[in-house]
């Protein structure tokens, strides 16, 4: 092949006619590409294994069958590495692979020769140059970092073969545009056959779907040309040098070739494509090899079907994909300070599968959108090394991000300014903090009703004080009224838990915290009764029941100041705070009737009581409920006092 394509060029150059050669010097050059880019792949992987021969490694075979290059022999080059010192490797092949490197890079500067471009010496320079790196003194051993320097994709770096590589695609990619014949739905096309324009319409269908999430970020344009038995496509994606899709389409498959420096949007691209039963090679050891940016990762997908609309649909959604790389990482940055990096990530997966995408997120401001409507709705500053899961719950941060994506994305979309975008964005983070707010009034209020609960059993259990199974009963009262207690601590840990940053978090622990007194107390009464004598006089037995009696109804009222809190608000309804005053003060009344009959049993207890025990498990037990009518009291105050002086003037 090669030796045939010399003889051609001769013959045309002799013609006077060299750039008639430029389509198919192009596709050798952007088969080269592909090449060097496997070789580099398996220098790397080579390198790893030998690093690490325990861990889990690939032959790298459906690369190198990707890249066209009919050497089986090649597949036991990762498995047969070995390292020999501190910086010396035997890597079998290794100067048959740094030749192919050098003659894939003349390869892909020959179309730039041919087209007489004015950078063409400069990168032959470079070349001769970078050859250096590529000449083994020994035919197995190489350097660790040799093999470093000539796949680094790093430019604050010397000049690398990975880097003059990605150069000239970048080149060869301009030529390619120059030369389409023509433009399919947007793609620049050449020496395609017939058969091929239905298979490129299908992916720029589905790239043109989409493409309008990018806005006014450069990036996705595709050129459609045959090499050989596939057709080819190839997308820039964005402007990352290393950041380039290649997809080849045969018969009966359709293999991706995807490269880029960050792994995590390389795993990201691949989780997209599920849909699809995409085969990916080598994921195992992508994983385990170096993973901070800036590396170089290849990975090749393979699709398998010999129905032509199943590849076209392939080909449609693959190409509907791809604007969701651009600035990818960028957006996990960004979001990644509100909800951690994992949370991030399923939110880019998220707005990928809705059609969302990020980018109107970034346009529209990205981080400082949501810093502005932090600020905006917490009057003030928001605190270093705080998320907004902190402060809405993970579950409710990653729903408000989900509607910022969605808002940004649909407002941009339909010309809405962007002030009108902020004040959606701020009014939907006012309504889910005002939820949080609810959610964390439904844990006070379950924890009032375990209070309710207790004085529930206990008033009953001194009803049946006298009767014939008053033991049993007693006991197991006693028991329920520990289990609850013990419920009720839960909750305020879970009020603690959720003390991070609002306003209502840091209430609600406090409120908690002093009604839990009220449980305990309620929970010792019924201790108490269990040691009570078999028989109590009605005269001394009466009064601490009208005290139960009135616990149980200050826990009623507890509960429904809880309820009418929840429509506290600025603008609130007249009758709504009627509601909600009417009850604290009802509790309050209730802690004064207590108070009244509390001194009425002690007046009992000092004129009936026969014995010590009368006199110390009734007088206890009467301490105990009048400090839990106290305490209801308080809590129903601390409610008061919170949504009228904050809540209200919030």
């Amino acid at each position: 092949m090669k030796l045939q394509m010399t003889e051609k060029s001769r013959i045309v150059e002799a013609l006077g006619e060299r750039g008639l050669l430029l389509p198919a010097l192009v596709n050798e050059a952007l088969a080269a590409n592909d090449r060097a880019k496997y070789r580099f792949t398996l220098l790397q992987g080579a390198k790893a294994h030998a690093d690490y021969p325990d861990a889990p490694h690939s032959s790298l075979r459906r690369e190198r069958e990707v890249a066209g290059l009919n050497d089986p022999g090649l597949d036991a080059v990762v498995a047969g590495s070995a390292k020999l010192g501190a910086d010396a490797y035997r890597i079998p092949k290794a100067k048959q692979i740094c030749d192919g490197l050098y003659e894939d890079v003349r390869a892909m500067i020959a179309p730039l020769d041919a087209g007489r471009e004015a950078a063409a010496p400069q990168y032959t320079a470079r070349l001769e140059t970078l050859r250096a790196q590529l000449r083994l003194p020994d035919e197995d051993l190489l350097e660790g970092a040799r093999i470093d320097a000539m796949t680094s994709a790093g430019r604050r770096e010397h000049d690398s073969v990975h880097l003059l590589v990605m150069d000239l695609h970048k080149a060869l990619n301009k030529i390619q545009t120059r030369i389409a014949e023509t433009s399919i739905a947007g793609a620049k096309a050449y020496a395609l056959r017939e058969e091929d324009r239905p298979l490129v319409e299908a992916f720029m269908r589905g790239l043109n779907r989409t493409a309008a999430l990018k806005f006014d970020h450069p990036g996705l344009a595709t050129t459609a040309t045959r090499s050989g038995s596939r057709l080819v496509l190839q997308n820039d994606i964005g402007t990352t040098d290393a950041h380039v899709l290649v997809v080849h389409v045969a018969a009966d498959s359709i293999s991706v070739t995807y490269t880029d420096v960050h792994l995590q949007r390389l795993l990201f691209f691949e989780s997209m494509l599920d849909a699809f039963e995409t085969r990916w090679e080598d994921a195992l050891s992508r994983t385990d090899r170096a993973m901070q940016d800036g590396v170089y990762h290849l990975a090749v997908g393979r699709f398998e079907s010999a129905e032509p609309e199943r590849r076209k649909a392939y080909l449609e959604f693959l190409g509907s994909r791809i604007v969701f790389l651009i600035d990818w990482n960028r957006a996990r940055k960004r979001l990644r300070g509100f909800v951690g990096k994992s949370a991030a990530v399923e939110l880019l997966k998220w707005a990928a599968a809705n059609d969302v995408g990020h980018m109107a997120f970034l346009k529209a401001g990205g981080e400082q959108l949501i810093y502005d409507a932090l600020e905006f709705a917490s009057k003030g500053p928001f605190r270093f090394g705080e998320t907004l899961a902190d402060m809405l719950g993970e579950k409710a941060a990653v729903q408000y991000l989900q509607f910022v994506l969605k808002t940004c994305a649909a407002g941009l979309l339909h010309g809405r300014d962007e002030a009108l975008i902020r004040d959606e964005v701020r009014a939907e983070l006012l309504d889910h903090i005002r939820s949080a707010r609810h959610g964390l009034l439904d844990i006070a209020a379950e924890h009032a009703a375990l209070i309710l609960e207790i004085a529930a059993g206990l008033r009953n259990a001194l009803l049946r004080l006298n009767s014939a199974d008053a033991a049993d009963h007693l006991r197991r009262n006693a028991q329920r009224a520990k289990d609850w207690e013990g419920r009720a601590d839960e909750l305020v840990n879970r009020a603690r838990a959720a003390d991070r940053r609002a306003d209502a978090g840091r209430f609600v622990r406090r409120l908690l915290e002093a009604a839990d007194d009220i449980a305990d107390e309620l929970e010792e009464a019924a201790y108490h009764l269990t040691i009570a004598p078999a028989a109590l006089p009605p005269a001394l037995l009466e009064p601490l029941r009208e005290l139960a009696g009135l616990a149980l109804q200050g826990g009623q009222e507890y509960v429904k100041v809880l309820e009418a809190a929840r429509s506290v608000r600025r603008g609130a309804a007249r009758e709504d705070m009627q509601d909600f005053l009417e009850a604290v003060h009802r509790v309050m009344a209730i802690e004064h009737e207590a108070d009244r009959v509390g001194r009425g049993v002690e007046a009992a207890l000092v004129a009936g009581a026969s014995d010590f025990r009368q006199l110390y498990v009734l007088s206890e037990s009467a301490t105990n409920l009048e400090q839990a009518t106290d305490g209801l009291m308080h809590a129903a105050l601390m409610v008061r006092d919170h949504f009228l002086g904050e809540v209200m003037t919030g």
